[in-house]
């Protein structure tokens, strides 16, 4: 491990062992599928890290330590961190949970999942319909069990196959870099 980020290093083991403990109960890490026509693949692939808790606090200083993400208050007054940004996700929250990491099988095996699904955007198969497909498939065996809600799915992807998935008239999108 001697390829740790300068940044992880001044987290102080305490802090990140708690930290990844609770996000081991409270957290979790969601792949979503939203329909966009200005997309080569008419599918945009958004992935999420989200953990919440009604104390502000212990949030914030996640936050700071991550060094990324948003805080947001829901109606049912329950705050949560959420990383949605993939460069934030790759250089910060991954690296944190490698280092950190959970204990419980469900949260190892959903992470595995999710680092999975990161790389294969991080390669841009996202923008491929064999890519998207294999997305797509591990994505259904991310956070498997009650309460996991999904917009879209397998068939629905299937489905869109046949409203021309190639789109090879459209040109791609500007990739921003952050500043």
């Amino acid at each position: 491990m001697n390829d740790i980020p300068s940044w992880l290093k001044q987290v102080p083991n305490e802090r990140g062992h708690y930290f990844a403990g609770f996000v081991d109960g409270e957290g979790s890490f969601n792949v979503s599928l939203r329909k966009r026509e200005d997309h080569t693949m008419k599918w945009q692939v958004v992935l999420t890290f989200n953990v919440s808790q009604k104390e502000r606090y212990i949030l914030e200083l996640f936050k700071k330590y991550l060094g990324c993400g948003k805080i947001r208050v829901r109606e049912d007054g329950i705050t949560y961190f959420y990383v949605n940004n993939p460069m934030a996700i790759v250089e910060r929250v991954i690296p944190f949970f490698d280092r950190f990491y959970f204990l419980s099988h469900t949260k190892k095996r959903n992470f595995a999942i999710f680092k999975e699904i990161v790389k294969l955007v991080e390669q841009k198969m996202h923008l491929t319909s064999d890519g998207l497909r294999k997305i797509i498939e591990l994505r259904e065996s991310l956070n498997e069990g009650r309460g996991r809600k999904r917009k879209y799915n397998m068939s629905d992807y299937q489905q869109s196959l046949g409203e021309n998935p190639q789109r090879l008239y459209a040109r791609p999108r500007a990739f921003r870099e952050k500043a």
